[in-house]
């Protein structure tokens, strides 16, 4: 039986570099190879999954096909890869110590201390190997290869145990297996316009010094990598130029990959992988064409989002992507205009009359309307107000989750009559409930 190859992808200095994205591009990469991939995410936050956290605090919760709630990278993944990945793809810190106590409880372990090592860190390299055999693409048999990102920034007090069970599933899966990509910070300061090699040299000594040392180096920048920046962080990082790789600035996502296969990101992997002698070169011509398509649109098209968390847009990362897909298909160019679904209340125009103003300046611009999901009952009128808007100016509407109930209460109260209907999620002893909660059957 093959041995499964494993690329952790891990960050410094700052986090929002982009890691996801990357993990999601190497995986992408290694599949234009004719490698066959799957992916895990590793969260170190105590919360057992993210169906309970804050899309402000967090972003939007993903759902895949088994009902698991997960970070929004898992959404990622799926678009780059094409794959249906489970809720064990996503690895928290809540599961790995639920995942022990209960074992504890059980008495799985006879009577004995149960310690962060050798008991969560065992945990960890388990669930790792167990989730990467899982076959993620239709086909039959695990994936060559397995793409670990490891969330957070290098240093993080919760990623302790996890940089401490990577450490030792890199030993435990032995050399040739493991490839270690470290996605860092190479700022340019505007006073001087010089790289600034500091900070990746810190974030580099820092994971060295926890037992983890990177073949690869991936520098977020605003421009490509100087020649002799190269040189200085191969000197002081131990890794040899030709392994460092810059992500600078692109007009969108889709130019990620094509700049690591540009700079045989590849090569590099197979190398410490001892695959170069197995894989092809990357065939990457469709996504080239769709990347190089959305560079050319000039034609906009505008779609008013009116929901609750328009602060951060990440919050509706999987419509924000949806629009841009079925944009780039209609050969157009996105506008997307956050509309807070509250600026458009009459309280609002009472209390403050510029936002009231200016969200409905948006919201009679666009050339279609969007209400997405949401919980609670702030800023439903003005969803209501949105919905009726576009049906009686015949404006494109869709509402998911949420926005589909607003729809259907908009339509009870001004067309079929009913004033006082509504969602009994909003209001449970309504007269006329037109949106009810689904009975236990």
């Amino acid at each position: 039986m093959k041995k499964m190859k494993y690329v952790l992808v891990t960050g410094g200095v700052v986090s929002g570099l982009g890691k996801g994205v990357t993990a999601s591009s190497i995986g992408l990469l290694l599949k234009a190879c004719g490698l066959r991939v799957t992916s895990i995410k590793i969260d170190p936050y105590l919360n057992s999954d993210a169906g309970t956290m804050s899309p402000f605090e967090h972003g939007e919760v993903f759902v895949l096909d088994d009902g698991g709630e997960v970070d929004l990278d898992l959404g990622n993944y799926e678009r780059f890869l094409d794959v249906k990945l489970t809720r064990d793809n996503n690895i928290t810190t809540g599961k790995i110590y639920q995942f022990v106590l209960d074992k504890e409880r059980r008495g799985d372990y006879l009577g004995k201390t149960v310690q962060v090592v050798p008991h969560i860190t065992d945990a960890i390299q388990e669930w790792i190997e167990r989730v990467a055999m899982i076959p993620v693409d239709g086909q039959e048999g695990p994936a060559d290869v397995c793409v670990i990102e490891l969330g957070g920034t290098i240093g993080d007090i919760e990623s302790m145990p996890f940089i401490e069970a990577l450490g030792q599933f890199s030993c435990r899966v032995g050399v040739g297996n493991f490839c270690l990509i470290h996605v860092s910070l190479v700022p340019v300061l505007n006073v001087v316009g010089e790289q600034k090699t500091k900070p990746t040299q810190h974030s580099v000594r820092g994971l060295r010094g926890l037992g983890l040392t990177p073949n690869i180096l991936a520098c977020r920048s605003t421009m490509a990598l100087d020649a002799h920046v190269k040189v200085k962080l191969s000197q002081f990082c131990h890794v040899s130029a030709e392994d460092i790789i810059t992500l600078y600035d692109v007009p969108n996502i889709w130019h990620i990959p094509l700049l690591l296969r540009d700079q045989k990101a590849h090569e590099a992997i197979f190398k410490v992988l001892n695959l170069s002698g197995t894989s092809k070169e990357p065939s990457l011509k469709e996504w080239t064409t769709r990347a190089e398509i959305c560079d050319m649109l000039h034609e906009p098209v505008r779609i008013a989002v009116v929901g609750k968390y328009t602060g951060h847009s990440d919050s509706y990362l999987s419509v924000l992507k949806a629009l841009l897909h079925a944009s780039v298909a209609c050969r157009k160019k996105l506008v997307v205009d956050w509309v807070p679904a509250s600026d458009l209340e009459d309280m609002t125009e009472i209390e403050n009359a510029d936002a009231y103003k200016a969200a409905w300046k948006l919201l009679k611009g666009a050339d279609g309307i969007l209400v997405p999901g949401g919980f609670g009952d702030r800023g439903v009128q003005g969803k209501i107000l949105a919905a009726k808007y576009a049906r009686e100016n015949r404006i494109p509407f869709l509402g998911i989750c949420l926005g589909m109930q607003i729809a259907v209460i908009e339509f009870a109260r001004s067309v079929l009559g009913l004033k006082d209907a509504n969602s009994t999620e909003f209001d449970p002893d309504t007269r006329n409930p037109c949106v009810i909660f689904m009975p236990e059957v």
